[in-house]
């Protein structure tokens, strides 16, 4: 049965792209979840349209992501932590930490959008990566230091 996928499927296909699935398939899963319509000229030219709007969302979303990343190039993050004996911490620095204090600075990131490789359990300076789009990251420094 062919169909035309609304959104990207990993191993099957992208947004817009018409593919050939087993009938089951199709009418069980990706109908119903609105994966994709059936291939129809009706629906081609529907689907077209969608894609049409979806690459200039998309562009936008892109364009507005670089704009950010150009202003959060300078930022930096300092971050006081309770610190014992070889400036190990009391707990550990996180994503959520870090997204708490740029958003002190003025930038509203959500949480999920930092990446650290670990929790930071040591007083120092590292580096965190704030993914703004799939296509845009910037890296933001991060300063652990001791609380008095």
């Amino acid at each position: 049965m062919d169909v035309i996928l609304r959104e990207d499927i990993a191993n099957l296909g992208t947004r817009g792209s018409m593919v050939k699935v087993a009938p089951g398939y199709a009418r069980n899963f990706l109908l119903p979840k609105k994966m994709a319509v059936a291939a129809t000229e009706a629906n081609k030219k529907i689907v077209e349209q969608e894609r049409q709007s979806h690459l200039k969302r998309e562009a936008k979303e892109t364009a507005d992501a670089t704009e950010l990343a150009k202003l959060m190039a300078a930022v930096e993050v300092t971050i006081a932590h309770k610190a014992g004996e070889n400036d190990q911490l009391f707990g550990s620095v996180t994503a959520t930490d870090i997204a708490t204090a740029l958003e002190k600075q003025g930038y509203t990131i959500d949480r999920r959008k930092v990446q650290l490789e670990e929790p930071i359990k040591k007083l120092g300076d590292y580096k965190a990566t704030v993914k703004l789009h799939r296509d845009v990251t910037v890296e933001v420094p991060v300063h652990v230091v001791k609380e008095d």
